[in-house]
């Protein structure tokens, strides 16, 4: 919700641009517990297994993994905005220049380490408290770290690129890339001597870019209609974020517990993460409809909470069958199905409220030719 309203802000035209080639590219770092990258997965779910008793391992648990966040924040972050700059480079072969490649791959590293440290931290002191007052982090952690992701996200990213569309012509964005850049191998080290998340600098690459790549779909059928159909940046983030947090809450309870070797009460689950999505989602259109953002007709509201219930059921379907498949295969589900989970919705929300608009669309031209 609060991301729409960030949506709606009016930003300058080269500002604007910037944040719809970049937001569907680093989003994924930061959605569900997604918003949190792989080694707070990992930190997540020792939690609940018991091994930050201890003061020590608390202490190079926490460190460990918020060095482990800079690393991948960095490199996704450049690599993000790298992608994103290559787009605009094939579709807007003439417009775009050193400055402007410079200034989106800044942004977007800019955006993704703030991003990372901020919520990284955070959800280091959530699960330190859920652990104490005997909370499950699964269930509190997540939807509350993308929450804060989606909104934080948008802002910085939005601050940075205005800030840095000033000094577009100068060696400012340059300067930051290098020392950016040099800062990566310093903050690997950090991770490298430290024995809890050492084997994360080396793991869990792939599918971090492979969702990167399926989380890129969805951002060009977004850049492609977003302008078409009015409200759709809009719901987009609020359609995509709410199935994405609903599924990362599945997939982290049933990781939890196949690392501890207990079953998981799957029907319940998917009942009450079902259930819960309805209120919101209720909730949303009612204050969509009071601030008039989108400028939503009644028609669609009700295809829009139609196309939530298409979405959030597929994402509990997948998240189950992913998070046992990877799990069966050998592969830690901590370090695999959120990534994969965060894109996948991405791509299927935003396709359901591109063809909900198209069908909209056509039934309003066949209603008019008979008027």
């Amino acid at each position: 919700m609060a991301a729409a309203i960030i949506y709606s802000i009016e930003f300058t035209e080269n500002v604007m641009k910037l944040k719809e080639s970049i937001d569907e590219n680093i989003g994924m770092l930061f959605k569900a517990p997604s918003k949190l990258t792989l080694s707070s997965l990992s930190t997540l779910h020792k939690s609940n297994l018991g091994e930050l008793d201890q003061a020590s391992v608390r202490d190079a648990l926490i460190w460990g993994n918020l060095a482990l966040l800079q690393v991948q924040a960095l490199i996704v972050g450049a690599v993000a905005g790298f992608f994103s700059f290559s787009e605009e480079l094939v579709f807007h072969p003439h417009s775009n220049t050193y400055s402007e490649s410079m200034l989106v791959i800044v942004a977007s590293m800019v955006c993704a380490t703030l991003s990372s440290m901020i919520l990284g931290t955070f959800m280091c002191a959530l699960i330190i408290v859920s652990r104490k007052f005997r909370i499950n982090p699964d269930n509190i952690a997540c939807p509350m770290a993308s929450a804060l992701g989606d909104l934080l996200t948008l802002v910085i990213l939005a601050v940075c690129s205005d800030f840095l569309q000033k000094y577009m012509f100068t060696w400012l964005s340059t300067w930051m890339f290098v020392i950016l850049a040099f800062s990566i191998p310093l903050w690997a080290r950090l991770v490298w001597t430290n024995k809890y998340v050492q084997d994360l600098l080396v793991s869990g690459w792939v599918p971090l870019f492979v969702a990167m790549i399926i989380a890129s779909i969805a951002g060009l059928v977004l850049e492609r209609y977003i302008k078409k159909y009015q409200g759709l940046a809009v719901l987009t983030p609020v359609l995509n974020g709410l199935a994405g947090n609903l599924g990362s809450i599945y997939a982290s309870r049933i990781s939890t517990r196949l690392h501890s070797g207990t079953e998981e009460d799957y029907k319940s689950s998917e009942k009450t993460l079902f259930l819960i999505h309805i209120p919101i989602e209720i909730l949303f259109l009612l204050f969509a409809w009071w601030l008039d953002l989108g400028h939503l007709p009644l028609g669609f509201c009700i295809i829009y909470f139609l196309d939530s219930i298409v979405c959030v059921l597929f994402t509990l379907i997948l998240t189950k069958n992913l998070t046992l498949w990877l799990w069966k295969h050998k592969y830690d589900p901590d370090n695999y199905s959120m990534p994969y989970i965060t894109a996948i919705v991405d791509v299927v929300g935003t396709g359901l409220l591109v063809l909900s608009y198209s069908a909209l669309g056509m039934l309003n031209e066949k209603i008019e030719k008979h008027h």
